[in-house]
């Protein structure tokens, strides 16, 4: 999707530090000024410095449930283990008990990544040396088979909150490792175009909340501009609306849908279109949010520009409301990204 593969590795580092504010922070702000030539050793500097952190802090801890035969009883009593240690006449009972470990799912799958990306062709000697170095405080914590990680069920509270980018950062590691047969060992390709997605709608989102609160920036509802005979058990049938970005000026308001895609334009008749189906998501979204037809509410199709030649740059008025298709170029130094998303809302 680019040319310069550098510029585009460290504003991923920029679009992360958006995303996830702790980034900020002073001891990840040097990685900002590091060369990478490949995500993969970005992304080992980023965990190295993490998981360092976390260990002045200590690593989370959380109760384990176990079972085994002792001498005294400890937790539950297990009345099938215990008959059966009778039965083979040893004088033990059965204990069902939990213990505080640190031997839990976040730790393992920060001891899985970190060690995937030690043996990463693309993760340069320093950053690997520094992952080694933390690995070292993860005796008796285990690996962990990257496709068992049920992601969706890791939940953050006051004790772990901390682990919120570093899971993040593990899962955009593992979700885009590849198994190599040859020599059994995993290795990690380019970040892929739906985690870029994710990321690059997440950055424009946190980019508008930290530099143009006023805009109220958020992934708004829209709820359908319904006349009231409808039938109201029908309605619960209607496809939710949620917007990428909303941003709401004091009279105006823009709705962007970010799209990261490796063709923006499509050929249709030896021609080259916009995408049908995200153009009518946009304009769906700002006729419905328009209930009172004013033309006040605004959509944009913002693309993360490609290699293409042609490049869209267009305002179209389509019954009474204004709809661009623009792109953003993730290639260019970061400053003149931010001035053009400045540009955007500039208009509010």
């Amino acid at each position: 999707m680019t040319e310069d593969k550098g510029i585009l590795i460290q504003n991923i580092y920029y679009m992360l530090s958006y995303a996830f504010q702790v980034l900020k922070q002073e001891n990840y702000r040097e990685i900002a000024g590091e060369p990478f030539e490949n995500i993969q050793d970005l992304f080992a500097a980023i965990l190295a410095k993490g998981i360092a952190q976390q260990l002045k802090h200590g690593l989370y801890r959380e109760y384990i449930p176990k079972a085994e035969s002792l001498a005294v009883l400890r937790g539950k009593l297990d009345i099938q283990e215990t008959l059966n240690n009778h039965l083979r006449q040893r004088q033990q009972l059965g204990c069902e008990y939990d213990e505080l470990s640190e031997n839990n799912i976040y730790n393992q799958i920060l001891r899985t990544t970190a060690d995937i990306l030690i043996r990463d062709p693309g993760v340069a000697t320093e950053r690997r040396h520094a992952l080694k170095r933390v690995v070292l405080f993860f005796d008796g914590i285990d690996t962990v088979d990257p496709s068992t990680i049920h992601w969706n069920m890791l939940s953050y509270h006051r004790s772990n909150q901390t682990y919120r980018m570093l899971m993040n950062i593990c899962y955009f590691v593992l979700d885009d490792m590849l198994q190599t047969t040859e020599q059994g060992q995993n290795r990690m390709r380019e970040f892929s175009d739906e985690h870029m997605e994710r990321l690059y709608e997440k950055f424009i989102l946190e980019y508008y909340r930290a530099h143009h609160p006023q805009l109220r920036p958020s992934p708004a509802q829209v709820r359908w501009d319904l006349d009231e005979d409808n039938d109201e058990r029908a309605l619960m049938f209607l496809p939710a609306m949620q917007t990428d970005i909303t941003l709401k000026g004091n009279t105006r308001t823009l709705i962007i849908d970010a799209k990261y895609y490796g063709r923006i334009m499509l050929e249709h008749h030896n021609s080259e279109t916009v995408r049908s189906s995200h153009l009518y998501q946009i304009y769906a979204y700002v006729k419905n949010m328009d209930t009172n037809h004013t033309g006040d509410v605004s959509g944009m199709l913002l693309y993360a520009r490609t290699g293409e030649e042609l490049i869209p740059d267009f305002d179209y008025n389509i019954g009474g409301n204004r709809i661009g298709v623009k792109t953003l170029d993730l290639n260019k130094p970061f400053a003149l990204i931010a001035e053009q998303l400045d540009r955007l809302a500039s208009g509010l």
